[in-house]
């Protein structure tokens, strides 16, 4: 084992049970409120073979979370015949139950809706389910409010009527449609095994939902890549093709499949995703994965457009970011995030629809809740909320002014300090020999796989490293190689992709601390080990 690596095992204090996490230690299903409503009511939907409407999301967790419960249902001996999706329209519907549920539960003829990765706040939707006598399962883990809607079972492990559930918190979407899996497989509904089966989509909706990865998650995650490695989806192995993903770690899933998965719902239509996810031949699946890579590439090009024209025509001084103009609304997201991590500051990026409404995206970090902030809006916003990083927003364009006041007010009573340091890399190790950072080093690092919030990726830092060379990379000419050496000669080349122009212009002539990640390059069929710079310290 590399030393680099037993120094950071003991750094973190990572032990034997995180390195090789045992699957029978994940945590007993029926830790969630309501878990036995729910496995007794869908045992009687496939005792009489009823109509079951899924109801999901627009995102990858809510596409996921669909495709695994409809494979749940069907393992238990639900005809697939008799289940039916049903995903919301980011642009016409919003997050949520869509009224429209209403009118495909009758048109279905459904006795059964299950919702995911949804319907913790939709009080009203299911009220108008229990007048048509169709009962309402709801599985979510947004937040929930003091009352929870009349469904005959909820589970959500944010539920604040259920202690008992925290170490369940974390889970994402997919992660609590998956409990719903286990519970089903102990009470021998599922058949045992064959709820495995269901991982990969786990790990697709727990890392793109930027889930803390340890405890629960950890055991998912850890199994959900061995499964993925071998996926008996033809979308994923299609769409593994088309993104060129030659290695399933949490980069190929944050920034390829991810990406793209994504893509249909924020441009045209989510169900592209999920038909992928269920295509049942090669050829089905290779056109939707030609599909969403068009879509992915349409998304990159609006999204620079849109946060160039926010840099050219700058930013105002106040501590929480409003950015309007006239984007797609399925960009406004990524460029909130992307304007956090130039500005850092809390974002709200809102785009003007009909009727003179505002729709926007809201990104933020540390200490500053948006889903508090947004309640706290209630009397001037139409509707909003979400998560404490991430959440979504509707008002009236009156009402911009007031929402931008209202929104920076609350943030200064707050009377946070220092909120920058939520967003800086520290190293967890420094490195006075680069020889360490070897091929052992990158096979050892592997094991701590997939990274993500709770387990972040390494970072080293090499001390008063000596640039041997510098060079500027790309058609831009926005990328920069490094070539450093340490005190005792040994070398290693490092790069930036899109780096800032301070680093672009570091001075070669002194030498500098340097936080890099090491990895492993592949350029026609060489490989090599190299490093992504993090920081550079001036």
């Amino acid at each position: 084992m590399n030393k680099l690596f037993e120094q950071l095992l003991k750094t973190r204090h990572i032990d034997q049970d995180f390195l090789h996490p045992d699957y029978q230690k994940l945590k007993d299903p029926f830790l969630l409120k309501d878990m036995k409503k729910v496995v007794e009511r869908i045992k009687k939907a496939v005792d009489s073979q009823e109509n079951v409407l899924i109801y999901g999301d627009y995102d990858v967790d809510g596409v996921t979370s669909s495709t695994l419960m409809e494979e749940a249902l069907a393992l238990s001996g639900l005809n697939p015949k008799n289940i039916s999706i049903m995903l919301p329209d980011r642009f016409a519907d919003g997050y949520g139950m869509s009224p429209k549920l209403i009118e495909r539960a009758k048109e279905k003829n459904v006795t059964l809706v299950i919702t995911v990765d949804c319907g913790s706040r939709n009080h009203a939707i299911v009220e108008e389910l229990n007048a048509l006598k169709i009962d309402t399962i709801i599985t979510d883990h947004h937040e929930c409010e003091e009352t929870l809607p009349d469904a005959l079972a909820v589970i959500n492990p944010k539920r604040k009527d259920a202690k008992d559930q925290e170490p369940l918190r974390n889970l994402a979407g997919v992660g609590v449609s998956f409990k719903v899996a286990q519970a089903l497989n102990k009470q021998k509904l599922i058949p045992d095994g064959q709820e495995k089966w269901l991982l990969d989509l786990v790990l697709l909706g727990t890392i793109c939902d930027s889930m803390p990865l340890t405890g629960e998650n950890r055991i998912l995650c850890y199994y959900g890549i061995k499964v993925l490695e071998k996926t008996r989806r033809k979308g994923l192995v299609e769409l593994m093709k088309t993104a060129h993903v030659k290695t399933i770690n949490s980069d190929s899933i944050g920034f390829q499949l991810g990406p793209r998965l994504n893509a249909a719902g924020r441009l045209e239509t989510a169900d592209i995703a999920l038909n992928l996810l269920r295509a049942k031949s090669a050829p089905e699946a290779a056109a939707l994965a030609s599909k969403l890579e068009a879509l992915n590439q349409k998304r990159r090009t609006e999204q620079t457009a849109a946060t160039k024209e926010i840099d050219q025509r700058g930013i105002s001084n106040d501590p929480v970011i409003i950015e309007v103009g006239k984007w797609h609304e399925g960009i406004l997201g990524i460029v909130a995030g992307r304007l956090l991590e130039t500005y850092k500051k809390p974002v709200f990026v809102l785009t003007e629809l009909e009727n003179n409404i505002l729709k926007g995206s809201g990104r933020s970090f540390g200490e500053f809740s948006l889903a508090d902030a947004l309640e706290q809006l209630n009397d001037t916003i139409i509707g909003g909320g979400g998560h404490a990083g991430a959440a979504g927003v509707r008002l009236e364009q009156a009402k911009l002014y007031e929402f931008r006041e209202k929104i920076n007010a609350y943030y200064d009573s707050l009377k946070l300090k220092d909120q920058e340091k939520y967003l800086k890399c520290a190293a967890d190790l420094d490195v006075e020999d680069l020889s360490n950072i070897d091929a052992e080093l990158i096979e050892n690092l592997k094991l701590l796989e997939p990274f993500g919030p709770g387990n972040e990726d390494p970072i080293f830092c090499i001390k008063d490293a000596i640039i041997e060379s510098k060079a500027e990379m790309g058609a831009d000419q926005n990328h920069l190689r490094l070539d450093i050496t340490d005190k005792k000669g040994n070398k290693l080349k490092l790069v930036a992709f899109y780096a800032p122009e301070k680093w672009l212009n570091v001075d070669t002539e002194k030498p500098h601390d340097i936080l890099f990640r090491p990895t492993e390059n592949e350029f026609r069929s060489v490989r090599s080990i190299e490093g992504r710079i993090i920081d550079i310290s001036f």
